[in-house]
Formats: C-alpha cells, sequence, structure tokens
C-alpha cells in the first residue's frame, strides 16, 4: 500500500506545527490561564508525538483519480534539537531551540524518498501506467529557516519560514528541487491549535523530463500527446490544520489531527498531457488522523 507523501503529511500532519504543538508550547516560559492548568511546559522536557493518518489523495502527483492511504508520522524534540518523520521524509534541526517567545533560527539536513508513478498498481488511469514506471528517487539536501514565537495572538503562537534543496542521488531523475514555506501555528487552549501553511517546488529539467515528459514511445503506448517538459517552478500549496486533545492537552495525551490542501500545477507541468489531459492542475488533499504526544 502506497505510503502518504512526504509533501501531504508535512501540510497535513505538520499542518505548520500541529504536531510540533507540544514542542513549541514547551518551550514557552508560562501556560495560558486556563481551569485546571497543566504543569508549566518550560520545565517539560524532552518530547515526542507520533502519529497516524488516513488521507485521500491524487494516485500521483497531476491525477485526477484518488485513493485512501496511510501515513506514519514522529516529531519531537531531544535537548532542544527538533526532528521530523513525516512518512518518506526526515530532518534534523541542528540549531538547538530556545525557550520562551524568542526568534529560532533553524537548519540541518533533509531526505525524501520519492515514489511518485513508482507502483503502476496504485494509478487508474490506464495511460499513464502506459508511460511506464518509475524508480524510487533518494533525494537528499538541507534546509534553513527562521521562526518567531510570540507573534499575534499569544506568547504561544509562531511565524515560520525555510527554505529547502535536496537533490536525487539515486540517479533516477538527476536533479534538484528548491522548496521555500511558510507555515503560522496558534495554540487556542491547552486542547487545541490551528495552522495556516503555503510552500512551493521549483525542479530542475530533470526532474521534470523523468515524470512529466511524454516522448514518441510513450505517446504511441498512451495515447498521449508527445510534450517536452521545461524546469521551472512546478506548483503551490496552501491549507489549514487542526488539532484537538482527546486526552491531557497539547502537551500530553491523545490527540486528533486533520486538514485539508489545495495544490495547482503550474507552467508546463500543468500543460502536460499527464496532468492537462489525464489528470488536473487542480489537486486536493484531506486527511485525518489520531496521535500520541509523550
Amino acid at each position: 500500500m502506497r505510503v502518504l507523501s512526504h509533501a501531504v503529511l508535512a501540510a497535513v500532519l505538520a499542518g505548520g506545527g500541529l504536531l510540533a504543538a507540544p514542542t513549541a508550547l514547551a518551550q514557552a516560559q508560562s501556560v495560558p490561564a486556563e481551569p485546571n492548568p497543566t504543569p508549566d511546559p518550560g520545565v517539560v522536557g524532552d518530547t515526542i508525538t507520533v502519529a497516524v493518518a488516513g488521507a485521500y489523495l491524487p494516485d500521483y502527483e497531476g491525477s485526477n483519480d484518488y485513493r485512501l492511504v496511510p501515513g506514519p508520522a514522529a516529531i519531537g524534540s531531544f535537548h532542544n534539537f527538533s526532528f521530523t518523520v513525516l512518512g518518506n521524509r526526515a530532518s534534523v534541526d541542528l540549531i538547538p531551540n530556545p525557550s520562551g517567545p524568542s526568534w529560532d533560527v533553524q537548519a540541518g539536513p533533509i531526505g525524501v524518498v520519492n515514489f511518485n508513478r513508482s507502483n503502476n498498481k496504485s494509478i487508474d488511469d490506464a495511460r499513464v501506467r502506459a508511460l511506464g514506471e518509475r524508480d524510487t528517487a533518494i533525494e537528499l539536501g538541507g534546509y534553513v529557516g527562521l521562526g518567531k514565537t510570540g507573534v499575534l495572538t499569544s506568547p504561544y503562537d509562531k511565524l515560520s519560514a525555510s527554505l529547502s534543496y535536496r537533490h536525487d542521488v539515486s540517479g533516477v531523475h538527476h536533479s534538484g528541487i528548491w522548496s521555500p514555506s511558510v507555515n503560522y501555528f496558534t495554540p487556542l487552549s491547552l486542547k487545541a491549535g490551528v495552522g495556516l501553511f503555503a510552500s512551493a517546488e521549483k525542479v530542475e529539467r530533470g526532474f521534470a523530463r523523468t515524470y512529466f515528459d511524454v516522448d514518441a514511445a510513450q505517446s504511441v503506448a498512451s495515447g498521449l500527446p508527445q510534450y517536452r517538459t521545461r524546469g521551472g517552478w512546478k506548483h503551490y500549496t496552501v491549507g489549514i490544520a487542526g488539532t484537538y486533545s482527546l486526552t491531557g492537552n497539547l502537551l500530553r495525551g491523545w490527540k486528533a489531527i486533520g486538514g485539508v490542501t489545495y495544490k495547482r500545477m503550474l507552467n508546463d507541468f500543468g500543460d502536460t498531457p499527464v496532468v492537462s489531459v489525464a489528470g488536473s492542475r487542480n489537486q486536493w488533499l484531506a486527511a485525518l488522523g489520531i496521535g500520541y504526544t509523550f
């Protein structure tokens, strides 16, 4: 069964900080005034949230056929170093997180296992199946970012922006991907939070050729017209996600997590027959999951 893509998990499970909410709160110096408040999260220490979600998402990037897939995730902090494992994506922030409302400089490695179109059994459209499967790509790189806690609504909300670059090291598409993103998270209470997020991807020619071109032989096999894709901005994504504690609060216990994202395929990536004929420029995703924070 196909796992959720890193974009899906990052957007919906992380959702601008929804899984990271315990970490963000644990870095704060005091808790909001509430009935039966928990102990000061500033002394909570290391934390980890594990989660699993079911998402209704496109068969492949650009598809207009949808399916339900599972996705595991884990995110947390150890000695003020943050780490994230979101399905087929993993990253570590090598710069220790400061405590309390402050600036958070972020930098570290990132790795992605790209499963796009690697299994024809998960693709309903016969024309796209006829284009052939792609090998699984291993993409490694790094990211830098800057976040600010205590921005608009409380000492606990957080606005962050980042830029990542990763490159295929497995010889599948021989190219790189740039991805800027902006996330905003605010806790509504110690039991609920909401996040808004936006991101985009700019890819090099090899990526475009591997996943979106249709050559002469593929055109004959699939019935799709030939198309040569250039590199450039591939898509943008916007979304909203929320979390609610079922037991305890955002710092400890079970929580429900859900969200919706919209992705728009751009430029040649929207015009290629893989998308414009066999799929759709408009990509939707809805997900619902459950997590536990230790």
